[in-house]
């Protein structure tokens, strides 16, 4: 029998703190921690959308955010874009939003991302520039280090470091022998 690693366990377990697509008590939780200037996570975003589909009640996904702002210069702040659209309940609107226009991340473009989902904006643009949400996404950047996380996309599932390609047979494959 293999010896698990420290770091093929979540050691932050997933909480009301988290964003939470799917059931609470759902059976299979699927976990990210992404960037959303990774071109890795642009390719697996359709992959979790469709693994959502396929498993329906059965599955939640979790996202935190794991931002390489040494590689990906927006990176960070598209994360607090997201949470600072979360903020006026509209995270995964704009999570989606994100991913489908990864390539127009420049700072003018996140302001016109705010209108895209709906987001009240006066608010949006403050929130923005206050950095009121850099200590939430460096809170999930941290969580990620403590469970060995130095890629993205790296997934968890109920609990256990997913170490397989991010593609959707694997990951799909994966779940149906979680236990």
């Amino acid at each position: 029998m293999s010896e698990q690693k420290s770091d093929d366990i979540l050691h932050l377990p997933v909480s009301e703190y988290d964003h939470i697509r799917g059931q609470a008590d759902a059976p299979l939780t699927l976990l990210e921690y992404g960037d959303y200037e990774c071109p890795d996570c642009e390719h697996a975003a359709p992959i979790v959308d469709r693994l959502r589909k396929e498993f329906g009640d059965r599955l939640r996904f979790v996202f935190r955010h794991f931002p390489n702002s040494a590689i990906h210069t927006h990176a960070s702040e598209a994360a607090q874009a997201a949470e600072a659209a979360g903020a006026q309940g509209k995270f995964w609107e704009m999570h989606d939003v994100l991913y489908k226009h990864q390539k127009d991340l420049a700072d003018h473009d996140i302001t016109h991302f705010g209108l895209l989902v709906g987001a009240e904006i006066y608010r949006f643009q403050s929130d923005l520039s206050s950095s009121r949400f850099a200590a939430r996404v460096a809170q999930d950047y941290d969580s990620g280090l403590k469970n060995g996380v130095n890629g993205t996309p790296t997934f968890f599932i109920n609990g256990q470091r997913y170490r397989g390609p991010a593609t959707f047979d694997a990951l799909r494959e994966a779940l149906e022998n979680a236990k």
